[in-house]
């Protein structure tokens, strides 16, 4: 596998080996723990390759993640972002790490062009990762791994198109130097644009990535830089639930009820740096720090319903944003043994810091209708804030030291993981880029992990854990009194058991959980977002995958969720389930290799959604929903190369649906059409 080692080295940088034929790791990133084989720890996680991004034509994160029944795509904020919820619980777009490093990638949406490997940790991550920027990502973290200059030369040419008339070109080049290839260059560049298969929505991604390497005998090094820049224009945004006292039926799949003044434009550069180098056999240092910056803007338009019968008012938002993130680890690392009983012993720190800064401008209400919405003109300004040009309403700055130690035994069939972290937060609200000295939260705590592994039979592990976190609150949504401002500083806990299986041709897990932290609300009087009561998930996990029959290839997965609210705003609320927590999520996919056409594989994926309720007295709730997606894939022999065309078909069936609403039940998001990709790629 391109950008891979042969020879997989536990607890550093070197990414685990891909299961079968490449698309599944069994295995990923956990924190400061390093890359570690899921097989041989007390926790949850897995990994999606770079193979099966470019087999599904999967252009952005969201597109990865959907293989995973965990993971619920949730739209929001009224823009194009992309954000996430783990085991039932929120993973905002600010708080994906890159190499272990959060803040650094680009925050609304992430083009795949440059990534090796998408990594899902399941469950509270902050013992390993840290404590993220936003706070979010209780229920679980998605790490990205940097693609790598396999030992093989790579020169790859992609064209690719996308319903209705979206065009894009790709360049991937990767060499190793040196009388032992020591020194590695990847570097990719990708160009797309065009319009969506949603009426008059147009798309544009421009992303560059170099990636450096360096692997000597006992250090290793890495550069990476990238820049994405990324427009929406005449975007179909959310629509506002509003005055609506039942979920209307959703429009036309292909309607746009957005107007052609609303559009999204954001721009990110970012750069990771990382190193390891081996005291001894034994003992290794390791260090990473990255940085980011952030530039968006947006004309912003929902349409908010007024009744039952899809008439609604729009007005227009315009929201400029910048922000800033550094983000840095380091530690030590080693084994030794106390007579039976191996240590595998970590040491790290790790430290974040983000500041944002936003301005706003809005007219006033228009009529309008989300099955009918017209033509409105561009609206005239009516209020904003007293300043028009970003000014500083946050800044977010922690820090962590974490000790862990593994004790195994009996040749690693029973291993125990034991660790602390000391966690410090600190959070600063700003009014107009002035310090609000009655909104500021400091907070120290020690957090505790530990968990329990032991493999009875070869291919059989019996696991446990329990984890707690410390991180801010939510950012208050735009639409709220305090837009912008940090709302607290949160505590959360999971206890997890499972089992895994894996024979080295399928393998698969089973998990059961429970996760507890504070919920967030909106004040109906003074129009505020608190952190207000608290949400509690339990669940039972499963997933699948590998190759039980030569030529047959399965990935699976299957989450069911009791999503409870036990200490509500209004106590009348006690025992109803959260807002937006799907109460099942089935994902099962497949490939099959056709025999009678050497290359040729049909490809399909089925996606089952549960109901979703949109607010908390349960009286509103969007309908469960089914998604078909096909594919045809064939590598076609051609010369001394591959040519290799992609055929695929999403919402075969162009199903109209909501697909989420987001976690205050202010705003919901309608599922895409039916949309076709096309693509060949030829490697010279």
């Amino acid at each position: 596998m391109v950008g891979a080692q042969e020879t997989f080295r536990a607890g550093g940088n070197d990414l685990i080996p891909t299961y079968l034929d490449g698309q599944v790791a069994n295995g990923g990133r956990i924190g400061f723990l390093g890359q570690q084989d899921a097989r041989n720890v007390p926790f949850n996680v897995i990994g999606y390759t770079s193979k099966l991004v470019e087999d599904q034509q999967a252009r952005t994160l969201a597109d990865v993640v959907r293989n995973d029944a965990s993971v619920q795509n949730v739209r929001g904020y009224g823009n194009a972002s992309q954000n996430f919820r783990i085991r039932g619980f929120n993973l905002d777009g600010d708080d994906i790490s890159f190499g272990g490093l959060f803040g650094v990638l680009p925050r609304q949406v992430i083009d795949t062009s440059m990534v090796e490997r998408v990594e899902v940790f399941k469950g509270p991550n902050v013992f390993v990762n840290g404590i993220s920027p936003s706070g979010s990502g209780v229920g679980g973290m998605i790490n990205l791994e940097p693609k790598r200059a396999g030992d093989t030369p790579l020169t790859r040419v992609s064209l690719d198109y996308t319903s209705a008339s979206k065009v894009g070109g790709a360049l991937d080049v990767g060499r190793r130097f040196g009388d032992d290839d020591q020194f590695g260059v990847r570097v990719n560049a990708l160009h797309r644009e065009g319009e969506t298969a949603i009426h008059d929505q147009k798309e544009r991604t421009t992303a560059v990535s170099t990636g450096l390497d360096y692997r000597g005998e006992r250090a290793r090094t890495s550069l990476d830089v990238g820049y994405q820049k990324q427009t929406v224009h005449g975007m179909r945004t959310d629509v506002g639930i509003g005055s609506a006292t039942v979920i209307p039926e959703p429009p036309a799949a292909t309607l746009n009820y957005g107007q052609q003044w609303v559009y999204t434009d954001m721009e990110t550069t970012f750069g990771m740096l990382r190193s390891e180098y081996d005291l001894s056999q034994n003992w290794t240092v390791y260090g990473s720090i990255g940085a980011s910056h952030n530039d968006e803007t947006g004309q912003y338009g929902s349409p908010i319903l007024t009744d039952n019968t899809g008439n609604a008012k729009i007005s227009r938002l315009y929201v400029p944003y910048v922000s800033d993130s550094i983000a840095g680890l380091g530690g030590v690392r080693g084994h030794f043994d106390t007579g039976p009983i191996t240590h595998k012993v970590n040491l790290g720190y790790a430290s974040n810091y983000r500041k944002a800064k936003s301005a706003w401008n809005q007219s006033a209400a228009i009529d309008t209708n989300i099955y009918n919405p017209g033509v409105i003109p561009f609206p005239a300004t009516v209020s904003g804030s007293d300043n028009q040009d970003p000014t500083l309403n946050s800044q977010v700055r922690a820090s962590s030291i974490s000790l862990s130690d593994t004790l195994s035994a009996l040749d690693d069939k029973v291993q125990l993981v034991l660790g602390l972290r000391r966690q410090d937060l600190v959070i600063r609200n700003f009014n107009n880029g002035v310090p609000d000295s009655t909104n500021v939260q400091d907070a120290m705590k020690v957090t505790p992990v530990y968990g329990l592994l032991v493999k009875p039979w070869e291919n059989v592990s019996l696991y446990a854990n329990h984890i707690e976190a410390l991180s801010p609150g939510r950012v208050a949504p735009w639409y709220t009194a305090n837009a912008g401002n940090v709302t607290g500083i949160v505590h959360a806990k999971q206890n997890e058991v499972g089992v895994k299986f894996d024979n080295k041709r399928y393998g698969g897990t089973l998990a059961l959980f429970e996760i507890t932290r504070p919920a967030g609300a909106i004040d109906a009087t003074t129009n505020i977002y608190t952190l207000s009561g608290e949400q509690r998930n339990r669940g039972v996990e499963l997933n699948v995958f590998g190759e039980p029959v030569f030529g047959t290839r399965l990935l699976g997965s299957a989450v069911w969720l009791d999503p409870i609210l036990t200490e509500a705003q209004n106590s009348q609320n006690n025992g109803n389930y959260a807002v937006g927590v799907a109460r099942y999520q089935l994902v099962f996919g497949g490939e099959y290799d056709i025999k009678a056409v050497e290359g040729l594989t049909a490809t399909g994926t089925v996606t089952r959604s549960g109901s979703q309720y949109a607010n908390q007295e349960n009286t509103l709730k969007l309908k469960p929903w089914t998604r078909l997606d096909l594919g045809m894939r064939y590598t076609m022999p051609l010369k001394d190369t591959n040519l290799i065309w992609r055929a695929n078909l999403e919402n075969v069936t162009n199903e109209r649906y909501w697909e989420s609403v987001e976690d205050t039940g202010t705003y919901m998001y309608q599922g895409n059409p039916r949309e076709l990709k096309l693509s060949v790629s030829m490697d010279f």
